[in-house]
């Protein structure tokens, strides 16, 4: 396989492209904004699996630029991860549109830029899957964080529409569903131990559905029986929980 990892620094993706490496994959894109950490992390997977790892520059906001990012791929990947994303600061977004705007371009409008680009090639090829990376908090809006939780919605929307879609082309496109997960973005929040996982843990679950034929999958997978509760609270009950 040939994996382009958009927004390989995160903590998540870090982990599925050592288990990638490690599958032998046969080229790993490495893209991220971080230069730097990015040129390093390919590095140490060429060294450790020797596998063809290639650091690149993709910025998700700059969405004139990602058509010809990836044309500039060559040869073409056949699996394509979004695993950027943004959580942002909810009080600041209320009040700074220009935060709002940056929790809303990363974790959906970049997303859906690049993706169209990524599906029209894969639909031309008849084969290959997308694997987006939402989040739980896509599935009921909370006080805490309802405008990254807001993105998250209609970027797991989008990927239901596109796996419809691409589904008879012969596409996968897998929605992954991360509940809380120990990782940068979530450093310094009040995480609750028992429903915490590792992204480790993460990343091996993703590679079981791209494996086994999945087109949802809850990491962990408590989370889906966690949000059908959440998400069975009647309005009325729910507005007074302010969670």
């Amino acid at each position: 396989m040939r994996i382009l990892v958009l927004g390989a620094n995160s903590d998540m993706a870090r982990a599925l492209c050592e288990k990638f490496a490690g599958r032998n994959a046969e080229r790993l894109y490495l893209a991220s904004r971080d230069t730097a950490r990015i040129e390093k992390l390919a590095r140490d997977l060429s060294v450790r699996y020797q596998v063809n790892a290639i650091p690149l520059t993709f910025d998700v906001t700059d969405c004139g630029s990602h058509k010809a990012f990836f044309e500039s791929l060559r040869p073409a990947p056949d699996v394509v991860i979004a695993a950027f994303g943004y959580t942002g600061a909810q009080e600041k977004a209320q009040g700074d549109f220009n935060e709002a705007r940056a929790i809303i371009e990363t974790n959906y409008t970049g997303a859906v830029s690049i993706l169209e680009i990524a599906a029209a090639q894969l639909e031309a090829a008849g084969s290959g899957a997308i694997i987006g990376i939402a989040s739980v908090a896509g599935l009921r809006g909370r006080a805490s964080n309802y405008i990254y939780g807001s993105a998250k919605a209609g970027f797991i929307a989008y990927l239901s529409g596109l796996r419809n879609r691409l589904s008879p082309k012969g596409v996968r496109v897998i929605t992954v569903l991360p509940g809380f997960i120990r990782t940068k973005m979530t450093e310094g929040m009040e995480l609750p131990q028992a429903l915490t996982g590792e992204p480790d843990d993460a990343a091996r679950e993703i590679v079981r559905a791209l494996d086994g034929g999945a087109d949802l999958v809850y990491t962990r997978w408590y989370w889906r029986y966690v949000m059908w509760v959440i998400r069975a609270i009647p309005e009325r009950l729910f507005k007074r929980m302010r969670i």
